[in-house]
This record gives structure tokens, C-alpha cells and sequence, in this order.
């Protein structure tokens, strides 16, 4: 199968390259994103493999249709920028990759959380520059917090086996409860309010959805514990960020570590360090001291790479060979 692979990077097209000598398609590798403006790059192919950023709109789809390409596999989970109501109409086949490496994603939340507690990026520019003083970096232990998942799903979970490990009283909210696993891990299932109302730190582990679209709005912060920390290492969307900064000036928010953001599109993922940052929201936030941005890395150890390369051509495969397609978005 020939398979054009677009927005890629040289991880990327070295973890694809690595997982298709067993697979064994044709593969070639576009820097472009997919969108109208690309779609005929995809013109000879079998198959497209967008990213996260991609577009995959009606006119897209009916573009990939009118070539004959029958299939798209997505190397991530979300697929929010794909019309699937679109692509059912036309045929075409939406394969994703539902889970890789949940503990890559997991461990980069706590790695947000603790530079944020302890203030370790504070104290590691203090110390490049000779200054050994202590002042202003004073943290907070994570033993005894109570510690939140908003979405309870493989990443939520890793998440929060690694909150009980650090001593942490552990909620969650997800629309779809599990007893065993609640049980199994220490958590309990409670309400979006209670979450807000008692959790010193909230994380964020929901798709990106119409319900959970700005789940993190004006009204959710002021509800939160005063000084609360946020993470959101899941989709950018769930939080609007001009609340955000809002409550970031008044304290009522202590701390926020982001690895993803609404805006990110055409910024993340690229070095824009020659140019003015055209974002004033994302500008306005890199400016706070409490708040961690890193640019959408949750997902990238080779184990995940490896991961979703290996799932992303598997899919491939099994569409190819006519086997079942355990790993097809469809509506409903």
C-alpha cells in the first residue's frame, strides 16, 4: 500500500520507517499538513496518514475520494479535526491509534506538576547564572493532596496510579465509571463540581468534544480552589485560556502546566524563535512565572513513537488485507 504521511517531523519518519520494515508499505513523508491547499500532494497514494493538526474536512475528504484513496490512518488518538460524518458518506475508511504509550503521556503530567510545585525551572536558570539563594522557591508536597483526573480512560488511569504512589487522596470524574478499575487503583468517582470544589490539583485527560469544549471556563475556575494547579496534557480546547489568564492575575489559580492549547495549530511543533510570537493569549501566558508550557511533547519517547508507528501501520495492514478494523472511528 502506498501511503503519503503528512505534517511529519525526523522522529517521525524515523520511528515509520523503522516499524514498516515488518509492514512493508510504500511510504513518503510531506512536512505539509494536510488541508484543502495539500490534498493533491495525496494524488497516486493509497492512503494518507495526517497528524493531530490536519484537516480533514468535506472538501478534503471528497478531494481524497475523487483520487481514489480509501483510507486514512491517524498516528494519534483524537480525531476532532476529521468530518467522520463526511468521510462515512464517501467511503472512506478512519483508522486511529486509540492508546499508545499512556504512561508517556502520564509521566509528562507529573513532570509539568513537579517543576510547577517545587519551582525546579526557577532554581535551574538561578543556578546557571551563580545565584544560590533560595528566596521565592518555595513549593508545596504533592503527600496528602487531593489530586484529580477529569477523564478516567488509560492515560487518566496511568495518571492517577502515579498520584497514589506520590500519597495523594485521588478523585476522578468520567462519563463512563469502572468500579474494578476505581477500586483497583484507589480512586473514587465523583462529580465535575466536586472535582473543582475540593481538588488541589486538577488534570486534564478528556477528548476534545462539544460537551467538553471549554469544560475550563470562567465559571469552572472561580468554583476551583483558591491557588489550585492545572494540567492539561489532553487537547487544548478543553480550557479557554482568556479565563484562564484571568484567573492567573487574580491567584485564584496557583499554577498551570500545559502541554497542549487551543491556538496551537502552525505554532507548536515549529522554531519561531526568529519572529514576534503572533498569539497575544499564548504571549500573555508564557509571561507568568507560574505557568509551564512545553509544546505538545506528552506523547514523544521512543516507546511511544514506536508505538504508534507500529499501530498506525498495522491499521494499514489490516484494512489492506480485508481483516476486521478493531480500530475504526465511526459515528455513534
Amino acid at each position: 500500500m502506498r501511503i503519503a504521511v503528512f505534517d511529519t517531523h525526523p522522529y517521525d519518519e524515523q520511528a515509520l520507517t523503522a516499524a514498516n520494515l515488518a509492514a512493508g508499505h510504500t511510504l513518503e513523508f510531506f512536512e505539509e499538513r494536510l488541508h484543502e491547499k495539500t490534498v493533491e500532494l495525496a494524488r497516486g497514494f493509497d492512503a494518507v496518514c495526517p497528524f493531530v493538526n490536519c484537516h480533514l474536512n468535506e472538501a478534503v475528504l471528497q478531494g481524497l475520494a475523487q483520487m481514489g484513496v480509501k483510507l486514512v490512518v491517524l498516528r494519534a488518538a483524537g480525531f476532532n479535526g476529521i468530518d467522520i460524518a463526511a468521510a462515512e458518506r464517501l467511503g472512506i475508511c478512519i483508522a486511529r491509534v486509540p492508546a499508545y504509550s499512556p504512561e508517556a503521556v502520564a509521566e509528562h503530567t507529573f513532570a509539568l506538576l513537579l517543576t510547577l510545585v517545587r519551582k525546579t525551572h526557577r532554581a535551574f536558570n538561578r543556578v546557571r547564572e551563580q545565584n544560590f539563594s533560595l528566596d521565592g522557591l518555595e513549593g508545596f508536597t504533592l503527600h496528602g493532596k487531593t489530586f484529580a483526573a477529569l477523564g478516567a480512560g488509560r492515560i487518566g488511569q496511568c495518571t492517577m496510579r502515579i498520584a497514589r504512589g506520590f500519597g495523594c487522596k485521588v478523585l476522578a470524574y468520567d462519563p463512563y465509571e469502572n468500579a474494578a478499575v476505581a477500586a483497583e487503583i484507589g480512586f473514587e468517582y465523583v462529580s465535575v463540581e466536586r472535582i473543582l470544589r475540593e481538588a488541589d490539583v486538577i488534570s486534564l485527560h478528556l477528548p476534545l468534544t462539544e460537551q467538553s469544549h471549554h469544560i475550563i471556563n470562567a465559571a469552572a475556575l472561580a468554583s476551583m480552589r483558591k491557588g489550585v494547579t492545572l494540567i492539561n496534557t489532553s487537547r487544548g480546547g478543553l480550557i479557554d485560556a482568556v479565563a484562564l489568564i484571568a484567573a492567573l492575575k487574580s491567584g485564584q489559580v496557583g499554577g498551570v502546566g500545559l502541554d497542549v492549547y487551543e491556538m496551537e495549530e502552525g505554532v507548536f511543533f515549529h522554531d519561531l524563535s526568529d519572529r514576534p510570537l503572533q498569539d497575544d493569549t499564548l504571549a500573555r501566558l508564557l509571561s507568568f512565572p507560574n505557568v509551564l508550557i512545553t509544546s505538545h511533547q506528552g506523547f514523544l519517547t521512543r516507546e511511544a513513537l514506536q508505538s504508534i508507528a507500529e499501530t498506525t501501520l498495522g491499521n494499514a495492514s489490516a484494512f489492506e488485507q480485508g481483516e476486521p478494523m478493531v480500530n475504526q472511528v465511526k459515528l455513534g
